[in-house]
């Protein structure tokens, strides 16, 4: 496969899949529960499993931005800042996707702290770039 499209992939999937791993052991540290597939599932009445492969889906294009754009944006020389750079722009943007898709889908309600939810979020998405980024490592197309 052509490095130029094995490596987003690989990125977003090993990044996804770590973010992912953090929101499953969050609970463990106090953070409440966070699910993207479980709350992409229930959002449009859809399977848990198509919402795990919206999930990864999501992940890996979110990994194709950084290539096609965001790595001439993000200015930073060191990956792992230049990742939490990304993961934060990606952090931001699904949360106007997520209001966004309110307007069309039923939000789920939860009792957990927004604050925590946030914060957790915010982690979890930074987690996300840094690995991805580190992944693609320094990209010059």
């Amino acid at each position: 496969m052509n490095t130029t499209l094995s490596k987003p992939i690989l990125g977003g999937i090993i990044g996804t899949a770590i973010m992912t791993l953090l929101m499953f052991v969050a609970p463990m540290m106090g953070m409440p529960k966070m699910s993207p597939p479980e709350m992409l599932a229930g959002m449009m009445g859809v399977p848990v499993f198509i919402g795990w492969f919206m999930h990864f889906m999501v992940g890996i294009v979110f990994a194709f931005s950084y290539v096609i754009l965001l790595h001439r944006i993000i200015t930073v020389s060191n990956l792992l800042l230049k990742g939490i750079i990304f993961g934060l722009i990606v952090f931001i943007f699904a949360q106007i996707m997520m209001a966004t898709m309110s307007f069309i889908f039923p939000m789920p309600k939860s009792d957990d702290s927004m604050l925590l939810m946030m914060l957790g979020s915010i982690m979890g998405h930074a987690l996300y770039g840094a690995i991805t980024v580190k992944i693609i490592g320094h990209f010059d197309a």
